[in-house]
Order: C-alpha cells, then structure tokens, then sequence
C-alpha cells in the first residue's frame, strides 16, 4: 500500500503527529480506592504527593484532564476524517481544505437541500481539522501524550470522480443513520438524560446500510438514486454534529485544570453551531424513494410528523424538561449526562457504520480512550 497522505501533513499549520502511539493509561494505584479514614497518614501524604508531581509533569493537567483531552482529539481526527470525504465530492475545492477535485453531480444534488452546501461543508471540514491539531499540539505543550491515528487510514476511499485515493479512518458508504436527533430537538417533554427515546424522522435510515457519498460513478444515476445519497448526507451531517454538541459539555463537567476547561468551553460552541446548520439543511431534504434499495425519505411537513413543533423551519432547540421534571421547561442542548458520555459517542459512531472494516486494534484503541475519558473525575 502507498504511504497515506494525513490531513495533519495539509499545511504548515497542522500539527505533525508523533511517531508513538497512545498506550492505555494507568489508572491510579490501587491505593487510592482504600478509604482515607483506614489510610495510613503517610500513605495517604505519599500518595497525594505523586498526584501533584504526576500533574506537573503534564503542565498542570490532571491525569483525568489529559485522558479527556486525548479523547476529544481522536474524536476530532475522526471527524476530520469524514468530513474530508464528503469535502473532496461535495464542497469547496481550495488549499485551505486539500485534496480531492469535486464531483460535479454529487455537488448539485447537495445544493437541492441549499444552495451554499459546499461552503458550508467546507468550513466545517476546516473547523474540524484545527479542532484536531490545536488539542494535539496543547497535550504535547503540556509534555501529555497526543493522539496519532494513522496507523489505522486503511479503509478504501470512493472510487467516484473527484475523491482522492488514499487510506480512510471512516467508512461513508455503509451508514446506518439515527435521526432521532430531528425529533429530539423538537420535543417539548423528554429529554434523553431520562432515558427517553425518540422517532427517526427517516426510518429506512436507522434500519439499513446506505452510502452518504457517491461509492462510484455508477452511483450518480439514477436521478433519485443520488439524490436519496446526498439527502442521506443532509441527516448524517446533523447525526455527527449533534454528537459533538453533547460531548463537550458532557465532558467538560470532569475537567479540573481551568485551562482545559477554557478549551472545551471554546471549543464545544462551534459543534454547536454547526449542528444548527445541518438542522436546517436537513429539513430541505426532498422527499423521494430511491428507486435502487426502496429507501423512503418522508414529507416532513406532512403526518405523522408537520404541524407547529415539526415544520422544517424550526432549527433551534424546543425547550424541554431538564435536572428534574419539577423544574419548568428550558431550551437546552441534549443529552449532556456525563456518566459514560465518551462511551457512549463512541457506541453511536460504531453504531453509525463509520467504522465498518476497521481493524480489531482500531476498536480497542478507541475503547481505551473513551474508558479513560469517563474514568475521569474532577479534581484529579
């Protein structure tokens, strides 16, 4: 196989990764989960000087910070890596973003959901590659250790005009979507933290394997055949999107160092806005049945969905139930329970088909990082 070309080696402002791969951490010594009312006083002081010395040795980080960190830069590595994908098909073609050459058709059809989509995936792809770099760069300023994923870009890229031919992280053409997010955000009276659940708003797309992207050129007919794949990557969008609204300040709940939590509170907001986007775009998706594999994409204005909570217009979050059911309704951003929340992302990506030819190394890499992730506690 050629040597894969990173997004990291884009351009001079990405950071470069390291040549070490990430290694599971150690959790604390076993010590630490005895009692401190049966703890010896100078186990006790021994112990809490190691957890100072440990978190100067990583700039003031905590080890919880630092694992948090590592697995918001995988996250962002894979988010970069997707949305590259669906860049060099469907949006702007400029050296800010390199690589690809546009696909023409795929282009058009996305531009049924809104004229602007290739800015706008464009832009997206950007943030997502400066999301990476940036939380590399600062755990490695921190002397942690940064996340490199490039042993795993082995998946095969789109054989359609326009997509580079390179090793992948993500697999767009096998995706099982969940758009209950679309229903999620409109509900006035559950919330996810409850253990509610929700309607897809596209029913075939949570119950098979379709491409969000064109896998060839045989793929850009018939007419309705790409247009259910770019209306698949209106719904994906938001599914990806949404997940990091709710990640960060999941998250960010088990962040100590002030610095960190800056981070995630800077960051966090942008997956936010672009989830409003592709909320919106989505909504413009236009209904069809794909006359190769039957799936549906329903009216959304019509039953069972319409009237004034589902007109495709509404874009920003309905207020909800939130803390306690005795509290009145507030517009939130949901879920954001934290326990288990790295876990969790990681659960629905898998569960996305993003990661469909993965490698079993793959999958236990990422599960060490996400175990870390929700291991950590505020304060240490």
């Amino acid at each position: 196989m050629t040597k894969v070309e990173t997004l990291e080696d884009n351009s001079e402002e990405r950071v470069k990764p390291l040549e070490s791969f990430l290694s599971r951490r150690s959790f604390l010594g076993k010590s630490l989960a005895v009692g401190a009312g049966t703890m010896g006083a100078g186990l006790l002081a021994k112990t809490l000087t190691a957890q100072v010395s440990d978190a100067n040795s990583r700039g003031g980080l905590t080890r919880g910070d630092a694992d948090i960190l590592r697995f918001l830069a995988a996250a962002e590595l894979i988010e970069a890596d997707l949305w590259q994908q669906y860049n060099e098909l469907g949006g702007i073609q400029d050296p800010e973003v390199p690589g690809g050459t546009g696909n023409p058709a795929y282009t058009a059809a996305l531009a049924v959901l809104d004229e602007d989509m290739d800015q706008y995936i464009h832009d997206n792809t950007d943030d997502e590659i400066t999301h990476a770099a940036f939380l590399n760069a600062y755990l490695a300023s921190k002397g942690a250790e940064p996340v490199n994923l490039d042993q795993f870009r082995t998946l095969p890229s789109s054989q359609a005009t326009g997509a580079q031919q390179i090793g992948r992280l993500t697999n767009l053409m096998q995706l099982t979507v969940d758009t209950s997010w679309w229903t999620r955000y409109r509900s006035d009276n559950k919330n996810p933290d409850f253990g509610d659940t929700f309607q897809q708003a596209v029913a075939g797309l949570a119950a098979g394997q379709f491409p969000a992207i064109p896998r060839n050129n045989g793929d850009l007919t018939p007419p309705d055949h790409l247009q259910a794949i770019a209306n698949t990557a209106g719904f994906h969008f938001g599914f990806i999107e949404q997940g990091g609204t709710s990640l960060y300040p999941s998250l960010a709940q088990r962040i100590t160092h002030d610095e960190a939590l800056r981070i995630l509170l800077s960051i966090g907001p942008t997956e936010a806005m672009h989830f409003q986007t592709w909320h919106d775009k989505a909504g413009n998706a236009p209904p069809l049945t794909d006359p190769t594999n039957g799936l549906v994409f329903p009216d959304l204005n019509s039953p069972p969905f319409g009237g004034e909570q589902f007109q495709t217009n509404l874009i920003m979050p309905e207020p909800t139930i939130f803390l306690s059911r005795t509290f009145p309704i507030v517009s939130i951003i949901r879920p954001t329970e934290t326990t288990g929340a790295a876990m969790a992302a990681l659960n629905s990506l898998t569960a996305d088909g993003l990661f469909i030819g993965q490698s079993q190394a793959f999958f236990t890499l990422l599960t060490q990082l996400a175990q870390a992730a929700d291991h950590a506690r505020h304060g240490r």
